[in-house]
């Protein structure tokens, strides 16, 4: 699936979804890096940690309905992020990316 702002531009092209025990346990470990345009939905989620990861990420917290409600520009490996209260996902992308697209707190994200 892809990633579009509110305005229908895309923030990425490839987006996998972890909506399953498993899928959400292992995330990107075992991986050794994310493309500029690949990212990782988490769901549900308020909260990740980059422990045994390799590379950093971006994160972006979303609400239920797609709306940001936090950023961390650049997660280093073995951090662990703060519990987002209002968060229900989590969007996990390249850093550059992150950077390039220029979300801010309040912008809208659709998933198709």
């Amino acid at each position: 699936m892809q990633c579009l702002k509110q305005d229908g531009s895309p923030v990425l092209h490839t987006v996998q979804m972890a909506h399953t025990f498993w899928t959400r346990f292992r995330g990107l470990l075992g991986r050794t890096g994310l493309d500029s345009d690949e990212g990782l939905l988490i769901v549900p989620c308020n909260s990740v940690h980059t422990l045994g990861m390799k590379f950093a990420i971006g994160v972006v917290f979303l609400t239920r309905d797609g709306k940001v409600c936090h950023l961390i520009p650049e997660m280093s490996p073995g951090k662990l992020s703060p519990l987002i209260a209002g968060a229900h996902q989590v969007l996990e992308l390249h850093p550059g990316t992150l950077a390039q697209a220029q979300l801010q707190v309040g912008d809208s994200l659709t998933f198709k």
